[in-house]
């Protein structure tokens, strides 16, 4: 019987854990010696960009005779369906923290999960090599934070390892660098508990999937009671109560970064089952004659919902190659096999959908993965979800967390309790601040490029759902109009620069635009049609002063997130693979007035 460890890795965006991982991988001659900016785990495009993890990845590792399998956990909590599921497959954590920062606040949204489903964690103050670091206290910081997380004593009395992953070395002093990680191998043997080894009918609790476009649909999880056979007869029980038999065709165990084809999988260990066809994430596999299923996993709601819909602009089917509402109808469907937190309802316009996620992030993340494969869509403004409690309005509150240089601190309060945020806390760190406010999660819509702008850039933002709570009242969004074009065509310096003291400019000289197409940021707050699409008369007189170059600002860029929190309610984002356009819903200029009179 082979002994093993299951291990997930819990860490704040950026503190270094896919680092760590690829250098365990090293320690277990997985991997050759590589260069330093290739990591292994976030083999997504998107994951790279942004330098966050968004699906969680199972490799494993051999070390001293013992399989390590190693899940690695998203730190950001709107892809807290992801999380849920993959604590379920680990015995103990690994929770990695910065020796300068100490533990933020998405770690603590991680960690509680853990905590309470019973994980047995190892501190890892990592970046102990950065100048001005401060392991002990950070040491400290993590004990106040897990005890405030209501840990039981015996998990309060975790093992600390310091070290720096990117210099490949761990030890269990900070003063006394090692050769290599066999300090934190030793103490994942010795304090992370192996798994039990259940006696009895073959249970497990499917808490992943993978697709191959050749075997179909695969499930992941751990065998938590008995021993699976390839080829056996078993029964599958949904999360509804339904039950179908089916059969195991091919059984799959984790070895490095790929799966090994293997006969059987006992208790504890993680598998892969190919064969199964319709079934979903939190459903159990059992015996086929006396089925006992495992009790599901709960996730968190949707908060956030958004209406996608096909592209109608006057530049459709340009760049994209998936444009027809057939196409997109199947990738929402692909994605939601995988996407757990992630619910999609037909809206009543005709070709439009409801997609309901966790937050922005989580919704602007499937945008973007789909206009990277090729989609041309339009997205309306994020809308938050309420629910009526005993008769009473309720709307999702999240925790915010803001760090930011103190001179900033007075401007950043004024701007989160303008959005009916209430301060809980504010700690000095040095010379930066760190406030606490609850929030409604309208409120955060838009906030965080007032944040950054505020804030000369400085700020370090954090947000995570908390609960319901009774309606705070109206949030005064954006205030400013939008400038539309009047006609299609190609915009004009010339054009432009007579227009820009009426506002600021979001595209630029010789870009293509379409009539209703949003083209600039209005200094009042109604909306003007103006025509960037004029150009200069040309005569045979000449005239002094009237020959003077234009001279243009250079027009706002958005990322889409940015324009997601940007954007009204008359609003769609157009999203090809090769650009982005922000445009009124109806686009021509009578009817948006027509129809402003009739809601008036």
């Amino acid at each position: 019987m082979q002994k093993i460890r299951n291990i997930a890795i819990i860490a704040h965006v950026d503190h270094g854990k896919t680092t760590l991982v690829d250098k365990m991988m090293l320690a277990g001659n997985l991997l050759k010696e590589q260069n330093n900016d290739a990591l292994t785990l976030d083999n997504n495009d998107l994951e790279r960009e942004r330098g966050i993890t968004i699906l969680s990845k199972n490799v494993s590792i051999e070390y001293k005779n013992t399989k390590i399998n190693i899940i690695d956990t998203p730190g950001h909590s709107d892809f807290g369906g992801e999380v849920e599921r993959v604590l379920n497959m680990a015995d103990g954590c690994l929770l990695l923290v910065d020796a300068f920062e100490g533990p933020m606040p998405q770690t603590r949204f991680v960690l509680q999960k853990a905590l309470q489903i019973g994980l047995k964690p190892i501190v890892v103050v990592n970046k102990v090599d950065k100048p001005n670091c401060r392991p002990e206290e950070v040491h400290e910081m993590v004990f106040d934070l897990m005890f405030s997380l209501d840990a039981t004593e015996e998990q309060l009395d975790f093992p600390v390892i310091f070290g720096s992953a990117k210099n490949n070395w761990m030890s269990t002093d900070w003063r006394t660098p090692t050769e290599d990680l066999t300090p934190l191998l030793d103490a994942i043997l010795e304090y992370i508990p192996a798994p039990q080894m259940l006696e009895g009918t073959p249970q497990m609790l499917i808490t992943s999937l993978d697709y191959s476009p050749y075997t179909g649909r695969i499930a992941i999880g751990r065998v938590h009671r008995g021993t699976l056979t390839e080829g056996a007869n078993v029964t599958l029980c949904s999360r509804g109560g339904g039950q179908t038999k089916v059969k195991i065709k091919e059984l799959h165990t984790f070895e490095g970064l790929g799966r090994k084809r293997t006969e059987n999988v006992s208790s504890g260990d993680i598998c892969a089952i190919v064969g199964l066809e319709k079934f979903e994430i939190g459903d159990t596999i059992c015996d086929f004659e006396n089925p006992e299923p495992l009790p599901t996993i709960t996730i968190d709601e949707p908060t956030m919902s958004m209406l996608f819909t096909i592209n109608d602009s006057p530049f459709f089917g340009k760049e994209g190659k998936y444009v027809t509402s057939r196409h997109i109808q199947e990738r929402l469907d692909k994605e939601l096999d995988k996407n757990l937190a992630l619910k999609v309802s037909k809206a009543p316009e005709e070709d439009a959908w409801t997609v309901y996620g966790r937050g922005v992030l989580h919704l602007s993340v499937l945008i973007e993965t789909m206009r990277r494969e090729g989609y041309e869509l339009q997205v309306g403004q994020p809308q938050v979800i309420y629910k009526e409690i005993d008769g009473v309005r309720n709307e999702p509150i999240e925790e915010l967390t803001i760090n930011v240089p103190s001179d900033f601190s007075s401007k950043i309060i004024d701007m989160v309790t303008r959005r009916k945020g209430e301060m809980l806390s504010m700690e000095a760190q040095g010379d930066r601040v760190n406030i606490e406010f609850n929030i409604p999660s309208r409120g955060i819509i838009g906030l965080r490029t007032n944040v950054l702008t505020a804030s000369a850039g400085e700020a370090i933002m954090a947000h995570r759902f908390k609960e319901y709570q009774p309606y705070k009242g109206d949030i005064e969004r954006r205030t400013n109009g939008s400038m539309v074009a009047m006609e299609s065509g190609t915009a004009f310096a010339y054009a432009i620069d007579k227009l820009q003291d009426r506002g600021r400019f979001f595209i630029s000289p010789q870009e293509e635009v379409y009539a209703g197409q949003v083209v600039g940021e209005h200094i009042h707050d109604n909306d003007l049609v103006i025509n960037v699409t004029k150009s200069k008369k040309l005569t045979n007189m000449r005239a002094s002063g009237s020959d003077d170059k234009a001279r243009i600002v250079p027009p706002i860029i958005f990322s889409l997130e940015e324009a997601l929190e940007y954007i009204k309610e008359d609003e769609y984002i157009e999203v090809t693979p090769k650009s982005m356009r922000m445009r009124k819903i109806i686009l021509d200029e009578l009817e948006r007035k027509r129809a402003n009179k009739q809601t008036l």
